[in-house]
């Protein structure tokens, strides 16, 4: 059973796998969902921690590790980071949404290009954080699920409401607008791993 050290600040969990394992936990209040019309919507967010385990040379030892460790997460720190997936009956939106090869094409184009106007988040305040990035893998069929990340700056002034807005309009599938509330205390309040220095 790995072991959580918990502050008023933050928890520190032993591995990666027991971080995924509290983030997937949606009573913690990490992972969002809804299902409309039959669709499924899953958003959760990414600790830097995470970010910094993906890059994170295993040969790394001892102080050299310890170092990169540092420079990784002011690297990622100054991001949020947004895993959004969406499927249909346990399938990709791909694998059960267009009725022919155009409709095909067009969801291809909106899913690779097109997210950055379909996708926002803002603050209570109406406030908008921009887009910098965001990231469709294609799995041709072979996922479960339609999954992306997507990256917004880490900005203080609008991490100061209780809440930040998740939207994500209406990709012609009949959903309408669907929107995730989320408290901006778990975005403050890094979750991170004990990395040990090996």
């Amino acid at each position: 059973m790995p072991i959580v050290l918990s502050s008023c600040m933050s928890k520190t969990f032993d591995n990666k796998e027991a971080l995924w394992s509290y983030l997937k936990d949606a009573k913690n209040g990490y992972l969002h969902q809804k299902t409309i019309n039959g669709f499924e919507f899953s958003l959760l967010y990414k600790p830097t921690d995470l970010m910094v385990d993906q890059e994170l040379p295993e040969s790394l030892k001892g102080k050299e590790r310890d170092q990169k460790i540092k420079e990784l997460r002011n690297k990622y720190h100054q991001y949020l980071y947004f895993t959004l997936s969406m499927s249909k009956n346990g399938q990709e939106l791909l694998s059960t949404t267009p009725r022919n090869r155009q409709e095909f094409g067009a969801m291809v184009n909106q899913l690779a290009f097109g997210m950055g106007e379909k996708v926002h988040l803002f603050t209570s305040q109406k406030d908008t954080l921009d887009l910098l990035d965001y990231n469709y893998p294609r799995m041709y069929g072979m996922g479960g699920a339609t999954t992306m990340l997507f990256v917004y700056p880490r900005d203080a002034k609008y991490l100061e409401d209780d809440y930040v807005n998740f939207t994500i309009e209406d990709l012609g599938i009949y959903t309408g607008e669907v929107k995730f509330k989320i408290p901006t205390e778990k975005l403050n309040k890094e979750l991170t791993i004990k990395f040990d220095s090996k």
